[in-house]
């Protein structure tokens, strides 16, 4: 057993109701750890320092959770800085740039692949996140996609099976051939190395009709629901995503006040990306409006070489306090809790006791300066299971 003291912290949050106020806060504060676990939070004074092995001291500053990054797509190969050189001049985003990036990642060897995938995955840590999701689907043949989540399997237990992102060139002029494919020898290649199954069902890629057929596929197989909709416009993605009792609909840019009672109404977190909006100039979704109604809301970076080339939690967590009508605390609850939810996971995104020990140390003395200093390296240390 091992037991790790984290101890001059000036300002905890831990989500535990058992401290101050809905983010429960704990001022001068500590924290055990036991075996990568936490074991008890509260104030400094207090701490048990008898019973640990190794005391971290973090000198006065803010500690959070780890941030929940539950949508990002960082196996590829491949740049669109030219694509988006030109959105920023006035082309609009559409969906078919993605076939771009099939290409580049098609000719790319493994290596290739796993290089860039470490290099992003320290981005992430470096920045705070410490619970990250990766999805398949710049390969969009049988091998391509299995070794894609092969990768994305080297660096998290959260896979997706994204074979339903577009339909690739070889098949446009038979796009239910296509889906064959993917509810049929694609899924059964890729379901092994994938915990969920995704689409992104939108004007451009898949109808609703093939998207309910897809997903229900990758039900029947044990998958978990995810999906991609409302991006581009209005649609029935939403709908379907809570019919199919989704862990998460991703985008929700375009939303009914239909599709927003329905996810009050429902398990399905909404996820949203302000990365995306950030870089496509499409409208912001409003935060306020789904946290007003009762949504579970989360915020996810969507890491991906076209529409959201970010992977920093911080920067997203800041423009959805600009731009999305959250508040400081509740944006910082969507981007761990709230993708904690996404992901159906009860061991991540807080701290209160049993959760795993995933910290942010803040170079600030509140976890406010995460919106309040847009831009600025506040993450001065994540610690994993502890270390």
């Amino acid at each position: 057993m091992t037991a790790t003291l984290v101890t001059g912290i000036g300002e905890l949050v831990t989500f535990d109701p058992a401290h101050r106020g809905p983010l429960g806060l704990v001022q001068d504060a500590a924290l055990l750890a036991v075996d990568g676990r936490v074991a008890w939070t509260g104030p400094g004074t207090s701490a048990p320092r008898e019973d640990a092995d190794e005391v971290v001291d973090v000198g006065g500053a803010a500690v959070i959770p780890g941030f929940v990054d539950s949508h990002t797509h960082l196996v590829f190969a491949g740049d669109r800085a030219t694509e988006f050189e030109a959105r920023m001049a006035g082309r609009p985003y559409t969906a078919g740039g993605i076939r771009s990036t099939v290409a580049a990642t098609r000719a790319a060897t493994d290596d290739e692949l796993r290089r860039r995938l470490a290099r992003f995955v320290a981005e992430l840590y470096v920045q705070g996140t410490t619970t990250f999701e990766v999805k398949s689907g710049y390969g969009l043949t049988v091998a391509d996609e299995q070794r894609l989540l092969t990768l994305a399997g080297e660096v998290t237990d959260e896979t997706t099976f994204l074979g339903a992102h577009v339909v690739p060139p070889e098949f446009a002029d038979d796009q239910e051939a296509y889906v064959d494919l993917v509810t049929g020898p694609m899924l059964d290649a890729c379901a092994p190395h994938a915990r969920w199954i995704d689409v992104f069902c939108e004007t451009g890629a898949f109808t609703v009709e093939q998207s309910r057929r897809i997903l229900s596929a990758g039900a029947a197989r044990g998958l978990g629901v995810r999906v991609h909709a409302a991006q581009l416009g209005p649609g029935e993605g939403v709908a379907l995503a809570v019919e199919l009792d989704a862990a998460s609909v991703d985008h929700c840019t375009y939303l009914s006040d239909d599709d927003v009672e329905r996810l009050a109404a429902s398990r399905t977190a909404a996820t949203l990306l302000p990365g995306v909006e950030f870089s496509t100039r499409h409208p912001y979704p409003s935060g306020r409006r789904l946290r007003d109604a009762g949504a579970t809301v989360a915020i996810a970076s969507d890491c991906n070489p076209g529409s959201s080339f970010t992977s920093s939690m911080p920067f997203c967590i800041a423009l959805a306090v600009r731009e999305m009508g959250l508040t400081p605390a509740e944006a910082l609850e969507a981007a761990t809790l709230g993708g904690a939810a996404a992901l159906r996971r009860d061991d991540v995104g807080h701290l209160r006791p049993g959760a795993r020990a995933h910290l942010a140390v803040l170079a600030a003395p509140t976890y406010v300066h995460l919106a309040y200093r847009p831009g600025v390296p506040l993450v001065a240390r994540t610690l994993r299971a502890a270390r």
